[in-house]
């Protein structure tokens, strides 16, 4: 049986301030194996993208319980959860999240440095050769194509060699051939190095890549390819 890294108990969420609160997360239960793929799908305010975000420790919750690798998060302090993030979690943003005025290198070595990481430039160098960019050290983002500028951002991610790698619309400001591109990398270093891997997404067929499909409507899981049954009907969600 496969171990679970990932565990939502009750997890529950509201954004927002009194008349403008919305109720994003509905205690929701969700258990995650090691090494699985596994792609959030559903329509614009779903809560998809904020289940993203309180898996990545990014978001807290108001309520219920979120484990990951053997750790609670729902009882870590800001600054722990921040160590624990840095060092376990690599997440991905659809609209980079580099630093403009950073060197590729650098923008892959800097936040290794900032965790007290040994030998950060020389793993940043050797995670960007990886994704093909060995050639691109020193440019800066603005020198770099979207695809590239991508490609960094998942060497940024890989780098501390997390267990859980979070891709929040990996491919959605890029064209479709680099979009397939990005995505046949993601794939192939979720399988090499046997991460976890977690995204959202609005295309079918990069949802249908992963091993798993859950999709959110109304802040609640309304399917789960890993049942045999839809959990509630979609129509009546």
């Amino acid at each position: 049986m496969t171990k679970t890294i990932i565990e939502l108990n009750k997890a529950d969420l509201t954004l927002g301030n009194a008349a403008a609160s919305v109720h994003v997360l509905k205690k929701i239960d969700l258990k995650i194996g090691e090494g699985e793929a596994v792609g959030i799908v559903g329509p614009s305010g779903s809560g998809k993208s904020t289940l993203l975000m309180v898996l990545a420790g990014l978001e807290r919750l108001d309520s219920g319980e979120i484990h990951i690798a053997d750790k609670a998060l729902h009882n870590l302090n800001e600054d722990a959860l921040a160590d624990f993030r840095g060092k376990n979690i690599g997440i991905v943003f659809q609209s980079f999240h580099l630093i403009a005025n950073m060197t590729a290198l650098e923008n892959v070595a800097v936040p290794l440095e900032l965790a007290n990481v040994k030998n950060a430039f020389d793993i940043a160098r050797k995670e960007l050769q990886a994704v093909g960019l060995g050639e691109r050290l020193s440019h800066y983002p603005g020198q770099l194509s979207g695809g590239e500028q991508q490609r960094v951002a998942i060497a940024r991610a890989l780098a501390p060699s997390p267990a859980v790698l979070i891709a929040d619309e990996p491919t959605g400001n890029l064209d479709t051939e680099t979009g397939r591109q990005i995505a046949d990398l993601l794939f192939s270093k979720q399988a090499e190095r046997r991460m976890t891997m977690i995204l959202v997404t609005h295309d079918p067929a990069l949802a249908a890549r992963c091993s798993r499909q859950i999709r959110v409507r109304s802040g609640e899981i309304v399917e789960d390819s890993a049942s045999t049954t839809k959990i509630k009907e979609a129509a009546s969600a």
